[in-house]
């Protein structure tokens, strides 16, 4: 996608506002700041800091007012809708807070739903889902349904879906918020395992200091304002 020794995400002088009623809201103001590809980074700050409106601008849900946001080289803060949603399809995989699975879906097929927009076959769409569930050690549970499976086990399922179109960046929403310390650390575990096999980007937002203890730098949020130094993480 891009040259090796660019960044894979580039942001320069990015801000958001919200209107309330006649009110404006700043939400983010004047963040710059480079994520190299490969990277595994944790987004930090208090409630209302930003954080997931932040996310929410790099993974292109969403569009800042001003500044300069590319990944990959392309300048995703230009692209209209259509051309957003097409290029999150081929380039972002998303992992939730709440797993946001269809619980009238299969683990296989909640895995397979984004390979639906895909020219794949019926036959290349199995393979792919069932190398993504092997990945994630689901398996054996591809044929159950979300309310047949612990927390831990839909996290894992909707890490295998967003894995499935083999994206650049993976955007994590406190990805361990509704889970217990363990299944938290077996996610955590899985994240770090796979950013260091397959090269994946991941950003993650968490407010557990422990969770982002697993990736390999931390930046903080507060206020909408970006922390000026990025917190590297050794690892034990």
């Amino acid at each position: 996608m891009s040259d090796a020794a660019a960044p894979l995400i580039r942001l320069r002088d990015i801000s958001k506002s919200y209107r309330r009623g006649a009110q404006v809201v700043p939400v983010l103001t004047r963040i710059s700041f480079d994520i190299a590809a490969g990277e595994f980074l944790a987004l930090m700050g208090p409630s209302g800091s930003g954080k997931s409106t932040l996310l929410n601008l790099i993974a292109g849900i969403d569009q800042p007012d001003d500044g300069e946001l590319s990944i990959g080289g392309i300048d995703i803060a230009s692209l209209s809708e259509a051309e957003l949603a097409d290029w999150r399809a081929r380039h972002v995989g998303f992992i939730f807070q709440f797993y946001n699975l269809m619980p009238v879906l299969t683990a296989f097929e909640n895995v397979e739903l984004p390979l639906l927009l895909t020219h794949l076959s019926r036959a290349e769409r199995r393979d792919h889902v069932n190398a993504a569930l092997e990945l994630v050690n689901l398996a054996d549970r591809a044929t159950h349904y979300p309310n047949e499976l612990s927390g831990g086990q839909q996290q894992r399922v909707a890490i295998a879906r967003a894995l499935i179109t083999d994206p650049d960046l993976i955007v994590a929403d406190e990805p361990t918020g509704d889970l217990d310390r363990e299944s938290a650390e077996d996610i955590l575990g899985l994240m770090q395992q796979l950013n260091s096999s397959l090269g994946t980007t991941i950003i993650m937002v968490t407010h557990d200091a422990r969770a982002a203890g697993h990736a390999h730098a931390i930046r903080h949020l507060e206020k909408g304002e970006l922390s000026a130094k990025e917190e590297k993480v050794v690892q034990p």
